[in-house]
């Protein structure tokens, strides 16, 4: 799950956020809440999501429920590869 996390917490900040401090980001930074994503970027971080874990994000997941922070997309991601 760390793992996860700390591969989404790279991808955010290199796709979406060049050149912040990434001591910004925390695992319950809103995402999408707090505007770092829009629907653009987060059908990037979806596709990124997929390729990268091997996994399919319905079209239910891909909101704030479950992208909204690095903690609820590695649960996401987690749930996805142990089923």
């Amino acid at each position: 799950m760390e793992e996860i996390q700390k591969e989404v917490h790279s991808f955010i900040l290199n796709e979406f956020l060049p050149g912040e401090d990434p001591s910004e980001l925390t695992e319950s930074t809103p995402l999408i809440t707090g505007g770092i994503l829009d629907s653009i970027t987060t059908l990037k971080l979806v596709v990124y999501l997929e390729e990268r874990f091997g996994i399919t994000v319905e079209a239910h997941e891909a909101g704030v429920e479950h992208l909204d922070s690095i903690r609820q997309i590695a649960d996401l991601v987690a749930d996805k590869k142990a089923a």
